[in-house]
């Protein structure tokens, strides 16, 4: 059974992300898998069948490809090409289902919960909708039957238990359970890997147009922040102080 995975390099979680001359920058933090994907990663790998990672993105997205390669995944493909650089959401699931259906014969397309750059959360659903395939999003577990599926989704509420056929795309969450480690092997193959880049020409797609477009980027304004201590002999005086200051600030 063909697996694809998509996976995303975004800035480390402790990048301090400031907007600077109207666009985004993490300074000198460094470039990470998408903490999400993982999960997502060790879905695939758990399914038993041929697993291929791709990401979308320039040169340094193939830092999160080695990092599955490492986990395990067998092969990696770079979907790469000027045009779909600043592409928004919408962009980014035609450029990747294209990609899946290149692949070919795939029967389960796995994604993270979401990006945690854009936290949009939507482009496997969306990706779902371009492939025609059921979106099984959330998903906390899977259990397979021939060419039907059925999952457990983590929700507000609880779990919900889904059914559907195969193809499908799920996204995964923490339920799921911890992903793997990558081997000390494997970081060694990751690092000798060839990995192709396919462009809009290879995908056989033409640039896909924005829906969403983010123009300039500008950090929230400044608040002046004051502390003030309230001090008294009493609890009680303390609290009488405090009620005070509130209803003077008209808070309540």
């Amino acid at each position: 059974m063909k697996i694809v995975v998509c996976v995303k390099q975004v800035p480390d979680s402790a990048a301090n992300l400031v907007a600077e001359n109207g666009v985004a920058s993490w300074g000198d933090a460094p470039l990470v898998i998408n903490p999400w994907d993982e999960y997502a990663v060790e879905a695939a790998l758990n399914m038993g069948g041929d697993v291929t990672v791709v990401s979308m993105g320039d040169e340094n997205a193939k830092e999160a490809l080695k990092h599955a390669l490492a986990m395990g995944c067998q092969e990696a493909i770079l979907v790469s090409d000027p045009a779909l650089a600043n592409v928004d959401t919408q962009g980014a699931a035609k450029a990747l289902a294209a990609a899946i259906e290149k692949i070919g014969d795939v029967k389960m397309a796995f994604f993270g919960r979401q990006a945690i750059d854009g936290d949009a959360g939507i482009t496997p659903a969306q990706t779902a909708r371009v492939l025609g395939w059921p979106a099984l999003t959330f998903t906390a577990s899977i259990a397979v039957d021939g060419d039907s599926v059925k999952v457990e989704r983590s929700v507000e509420e609880g779990r919900q238990t889904v059914s559907a056929n195969l193809p499908a795309v799920f996204s995964i969450v923490k339920d799921y359970g911890e992903p793997r480690y990558p081997s000390f092997m494997g970081i060694r193959k990751a690092s000798k890997a060839e990995i192709p880049l396919w462009g809009l020409t290879d995908l056989g797609i033409e640039a896909p147009a924005s829906v969403v477009e983010w123009p300039e980027l500008n950090n929230p304004p400044a608040k002046d922040v004051s502390v003030e201590i309230i001090e008294g002999g009493s609890p009680t005086e303390i609290a009488e102080k405090l009620a005070d200051k509130i209803m003077a600030e008209k808070i309540l």
